[in-house]
């Protein structure tokens, strides 16, 4: 790996950042809060929230198993995805590789900062070598973009090779665990201490059923975070989602209950989605979704939509012609979808 300062945008490596009242305050027993302009009225919106996070971090820690200081959060997964680039792309000179298909936004915040992201197909199996992925490097190649288990296909990316990405890559490997909930498999967010290089996101939307008050996490080195804590907006997660946040990471139990019944009627729902006439194939999934071949997604996708039941049309994404992505929901709706499926002709 190269070394961070080689890595990092050299304007960012020196920025100094943005200095707020609650970064400046260390103090606990504090009870006049005149440092802000902050309104006296309307308690307790009226203050700015924690710029760091940090009772949401103490929660996570005893969950996760990560360090506050090996954390950050963001607006969603979506700002720790454009956090990477801001931080390490140059705009109009360096590159990102990603396989694909794979979760869109990638590939929309390069865009966003000019940055250009170049696409490894995944075999017919939707695994990828770790040979055509880092072929597909040159020296201006600053980060490589892992969903496992990938958007939209389901399934776990296979970590021997991701494990010779990590080691033979002289820049940051990003991996997207937002569904590592729903598998069995270690969660690469345990392996941080030996792979400096490694990135691994996560996310409250999939499991934690929060998917409304958007908060996303990224795990990785001190200095990483570092980097992420300077160039991040100052308050980017708001004292509404923190406390939220909270609240649900005071029941694990209460989740982990959740995801069991996901996990039993997915299994339930690719038994039954593959008896379907109009089911040509189910793909193997880690996730809390499937993707399914079918005899003709776009008129299908119609068909349900006419009939008030939204999936997604991946008929337009690479190696995913004709196929659907079906969301786990709850049971009733699950059956909805199957009796409708059952009476299309």
């Amino acid at each position: 790996m190269k070394t961070l300062s080689e890595l990092v945008r050299p304007n960012i490596w020196s920025l100094a950042p943005y200095s707020c009242a609650r970064d400046e305050f260390k103090g606990r027993d504090a009870h006049v809060f005149l440092d802000a302009n902050e309104s006296p009225y309307n308690s307790p919106f009226n203050r700015y929230p924690d710029p760091l996070q940090m009772k949401v971090k103490e929660k996570l820690e005893r969950i996760k198993g990560i360090a506050p200081d090996n954390m950050c959060l963001g607006n969603g997964s979506d700002e720790t995805i454009d956090l990477v680039y801001r931080c390490f792309c140059r705009p109009g000179i360096d590159n990102v590789v990603a396989i694909e298909p794979t979760y869109g936004m990638y590939k929309v915040c390069a865009d966003v900062n000019d940055v250009e992201y170049r696409k490894v197909l995944l075999d017919e199996h939707f695994q990828i070598s770790a040979d055509t992925m880092l072929s597909a490097c040159d020296h201006r190649t600053k980060v490589i973009w892992i969903c496992s288990p990938n958007n939209p296909t389901g399934n776990l990316i296979n970590s021997i090779e991701i494990e010779k990405i990590l080691t033979a890559f002289e820049g940051i490997v990003v991996i997207d665990e937002a569904y590592s909930d729903f598998t069995k498999a270690r969660a690469w967010r345990t392996r941080l201490a030996e792979f400096p290089n490694m990135i691994v996101l996560n996310t409250m939307s999939k499991a934690w059923g929060c998917a409304a008050i958007r908060l996303g996490m990224a795990f990785a080195s001190k200095e990483i975070i570092g980097l992420f804590n300077k160039v991040k907006y100052p308050y980017n997660v708001n004292e509404l989602t923190q406390n939220f946040a909270l609240q649900r990471l005071s029941d694990v139990f209460e989740v982990e209950k959740w995801v069991r019944t996901i996990v039993v009627e997915r299994e339930r729902m690719v038994v039954a989605f593959s008896q379907l006439p109009i089911c040509e194939k189910v793909y193997p999934t880690d996730a809390n979704f499937f993707l399914a071949k079918v005899s003709d997604a776009p008129n299908i996708y119609t068909y349900l939509i006419d009939r008030g039941i939204v999936v997604r049309n991946r008929n337009n994404v690479q190696l995913c012609h004709n196929c659907l992505r079906i969301t786990v929901g709850s049971k009733k709706e699950n059956n909805e979808l199957l009796a409708a499926l059952r009476q299309y002709s």
